[in-house]
């Protein structure tokens, strides 16, 4: 810890010099593509990631040890007077480790907030988006729950997905549990936890069990069985590429599982009428930019409340960047804040929205 804490003050120290000086330690001027610039402080982390081989080349166990290792440098810190605590829920075979983040106070209108962290279903824990929660729960004056389920390629689809089911339900049945009105939760994900989110509100409509009060997708992957242009576009970009979302799908499905199936690909699900009010944020730097707009589209020509903002400046995985980015830190308050309109049941206008 205490060598993670020196690399930290070391990589504070570079990202405070001035724009231009990062631009220059980065290889050059700023990086323009598709219409947008890449954050500057981004840009220093994606050139220093090019020493690094990319996690389409790794093992599993490797990939998730220089993830650990990435998630611990980026984050900043949890929030003042948010208090943790460790427990087990219900997995869908056996109990699975979970973290709750327990703010001073309750808002009136507080909903558990079920929270799936990203990582392609291979990578990823209670760690990787630990800052981000403190801050849900902070902003939304809400618990959060957040969720430590089976990984691939050792638990391939759809173990995780039905890890993430078991616990929004036991979350459900225990909402008293943390000070919440009965069965009032929100449910919410980045990028693969943004998959389950949205395949689990599609699940529950299927059920006949009721929808979540909210939902919230970030920077989502919701179509694993075709490619946008933005997978094109920002084929290339830090730290998802193209070659990386190859790498992810490989290891999660079987050989027998097709990519189409709405479990895997919640966007392909023809009527999505009745789900939860939504919140969909993507990253403009991204290769799943694309999807998680037009997801956000489908949502709203169903009918479906919904609220969508691009940070075009911010790359994939910026939850996990608060300590090192203050763009990212920024969205992550704004998406927070929008979590809290919405428990309120007051998602703003308009619906549709960019941000630098």
């Amino acid at each position: 810890m205490a060598d993670i804490a020196a690399q930290k003050a070391v990589l504070k120290a570079l990202l405070s010099l001035p724009r231009p000086v990062l631009r220059a330690l980065s290889g050059g001027g700023a990086v323009y593509v598709g219409g947008r610039t890449l954050d500057p402080r981004l840009q220093f982390l994606a050139h220093q990631a090019r020493r690094f081989p990319p996690i389409s080349t790794l093992t599993p166990e490797q990939a998730r040890a220089a993830a650990d290792q990435g998630f611990a440098m980026s984050q900043g810190k949890r929030e003042p007077g948010v208090r943790v605590e460790a427990l087990s829920v219900d997995g869908a075979e056996s109990p699975i480790p979970a973290r709750a983040y327990l703010p001073p106070s309750l808002a009136p209108e507080a909903a558990v907030i079920v929270f799936l962290h990203q990582g392609g279903g291979v990578l990823g824990g209670l760690d990787s988006d630990d800052a981000f929660c403190s801050i849900l729960a902070h902003c939304a004056k809400s618990p959060v729950l957040s969720i430590d389920y089976r990984l691939a390629p050792e638990h391939r689809f759809p173990a995780g997905l039905q890890d993430c089911l078991a616990a929004y339900r036991w979350a459900r049945a225990n909402t008293g549990r943390f000070g919440v009105a009965e069965g009032r939760l929100a449910l919410s994900g980045d990028s693969m936890g943004g998959n389950f989110t949205a395949v689990i509100t599609q699940t529950l409509k299927r059920a006949g069990e009721p929808q979540p009060v909210l939902q919230l997708l970030v920077y989502p992957a919701v179509d694993l069985a075709s490619e946008t242009q933005s997978m094109t576009t920002y084929a290339d970009s830090y730290p998802l590429s193209r070659d990386t979302m190859v790498w992810f799908v490989n290891q999660y499905l079987g050989p027998g599982d097709d990519p189409a199936d709405v479990r895997l690909s919640p966007i392909r699900e023809p009527d999505l009428s009745g789900l939860a009010p939504a919140i969909v944020a993507t990253a403009g730097f991204d290769p799943l930019c694309d999807q998680g707009e037009a997801y956000a589209k489908r949502l709203m020509d169903a009918g479906v409340p919904t609220v969508f903002r691009c940070y075009e400046s911010l790359c994939h995985s910026f939850c996990s960047f608060t300590g090192v980015a203050p763009a990212a830190d920024t969205a992550c308050r704004e998406i927070a804040g929008l979590v809290a309109q919405g428990l309120r049941g007051e998602l703003p206008e308009p619906a549709h929205a960019r941000a630098a």
